[in-house]
C-alpha cells in the first residue's frame, strides 16, 4: 500500500499506539477537527494485516466527519481501531493502556463504542481518560448507542419511502435486513411496528436465535447472500462495510438500499451503478448517525428525550440529500458529500476568528 502520508493525505493526524506488555496495537485517525473535537468509536477487530487496519481507520474517520457534519453536530471526524480478536485479546490492562493514549490527545479525539467494543469497555477506558462517551448509565453515560442508531436508520428509511412512494409509511413493504446484531435487531422491531414485512439474515446463529425469540414470525436465513436476490422493496445492510459490490447491484431486487453498516460501498463506482439501476441509495453516513448523535449528547449531560429528538432529524436530512441528488442529477453519495463539505467549510472557517480566552 502507499505510505501513511499518501494514504492519509487528507487527514490531520494519525496516531500509532503500542503497549507490548498488554498486547495493545491501535491506530487513531483524525480526519478533521474543523467543526470541533473528532468523535468516533473504537473498533476491536482481527484485521488480516496492519495495512487493512490503517485503511479502515482512515476510511471510517473520514465517514465520521461527514456524518457529524450532515447531522448538524459541532464535531469533527475520528476513528480508532485496535488490532486483535476481542474475544481472546481484550483485557483490562489493554483497554486502560489504550485509554492513556486517548488521554494524551487532550480532547482532540473522543472515543465511543464500535464493532467489538461495548459500554463496559468504555467504562474501563474512562478510568484513564475523560474523553470517552458511550458509557453505561451507571457512570453517567447513555448506554447502548445501537438503540438510537436503529431508530435513525428507520427514520432514514421512512424518508426514502416518502421520496420514492409519496408516503413515509413502510406498511406492507417487504424489507430485507442483512445483519441482526445490536442495531439490525432493533431496526426489525421498528419495521414490524410500522407494518412492514421483514426477512432477515445473519451469519451468527446466536443473533438469529435472539431475533426469533423476540419476533418468531420473521423469516430468517443463515446465508446473508440470499437477501440480495430476495423480492423486497428495501435492502438494509446492517453488518460490516463493503457489502455493496458491482455483483450485488447486478443481482439486487430491491428499489431502496438503506442500512446501518458503515462504508457500505465497496468502491466509489458502486454508487453510480446503483443510480443507473434505478436503486435509491441512502448514504450510510447520513442515516446511521443516530449513535453518534446519542453519544455526543453525553458531552453536555445526557438527555434521552433531547437525543431522540435530534435523531428524528435524520428524516429531514435524508430527504434533503435525496432531493438535491434528484434536482442536480448527481448520485446521493455525492450530494451528501457536498452538503457535508459545505458545512465543514462554511462553519469551520469561523474558527479563524480569534475569541480571546478569559480566565
Amino acid at each position: 500500500m502507499p505510505s501513511v502520508f499518501t494514504a492519509g493525505s487528507q487527514h490531520e493526524q494519525v496516531v500509532f499506539c503500542m503497549d507490548p506488555a498488554s498486547g495493545l496495537r491501535a491506530i487513531i485517525a483524525i480526519y478533521s477537527t474543523a467543526l470541533g473535537p473528532a468523535l468516533g468509536g473504537t473498533r476491536f477487530h482481527p484485521y488480516a494485516d496492519e495495512d487493512a487496519a490503517l485503511l479502515d481507520a482512515l476510511a471510517l474517520s473520514k465517514a465520521m466527519a461527514y456524518k457529524a457534519a450532515c447531522a448538524g453536530l459541532d464535531l469533527g471526524g475520528g476513528k480508532a481501531v485496535i488490532l486483535g480478536d476481542p474475544d481472546r485479546d481484550k483485557s483490562e490492562p489493554l483497554l486502560r493502556a489504550y485509554g492513556r493514549f486517548v488521554a494524551s490527545l487532550g480532547g482532540r479525539y473522543i472515543t465511543a463504542c464500535d464493532v467489538g467494543t461495548y459500554v463496559e469497555d468504555m467504562d474501563v477506558i474512562a478510568r484513564e481518560s475523560r474523553w470517552v462517551t458511550g458509557r453505561s448509565p451507571e457512570h453517567g453515560g447513555s448506554g447502548d448507542s445501537g438503540i438510537l442508531t436503529a431508530y435513525g436508520v428507520f427514520e432514514g428509511m421512512r424518508a426514502c419511502a416518502r421520496h420514492l412512494w409519496g408516503t413515509p409509511s413502510l406498511a406492507g413493504r417487504r424489507v430485507a435486513v442483512c445483519g441482526v446484531g445490536k442495531v439490525g435487531r432493533r431496526l426489525v422491531g421498528h419495521l414490524l411496528a410500522d407494518g412492514a414485512r421483514v426477512v432477515a439474515a445473519d451469519v451468527s446463529r446466536a443473533a438469529l436465535e435472539r431475533l426469533r425469540a423476540e419476533h418468531p414470525d420473521v423469516e430468517t436465513h443463515a446465508d446473508p447472500d440470499v437477501l440480495v436476490e430476495t423480492d423486497a422493496d428495501v435492502y438494509s445492510p446492517c453488518a460490516l462495510g463493503g457489502a455493496l459490490t458491482a455483483d450485488v447491484v447486478g443481482a439486487l431486487q430491491a428499489r431502496v438500499v438503506c442500512g446501518a453498516a458503515n462504508n457500505q460501498l465497496a468502491d466509489a463506482d458502486v454508487d453510480k451503478l446503483l443510480a443507473a439501476a434505478g436503486v435509491l441509495y441512502a448514504p450510510d453516513f447520513v442515516v446511521n448517525a443516530g449513535g453518534l448523535i446519542q453519544v455526543s449528547d453525553e458531552i453536555q449531560g445526557y438527555s434521552q428525550e433531547r437525543a431522540q429528538a435530534k435523531v428524528s432529524g435524520i428524516f429531514a436530512s435524508t430527504l434533503e440529500v435525496l432531493t438535491l441528488a434528484e434536482q442536480t442529477g448527481i448520485t446521493s453519495t455525492i450530494a451528501a458529500t457536498q452538503l457535508a463539505e459545505r458545512r465543514i467549510g462554511e462553519v469551520g472557517r469561523l474558527r479563524r476568528i480569534l475569541v480571546p480566552q478569559t480566565s
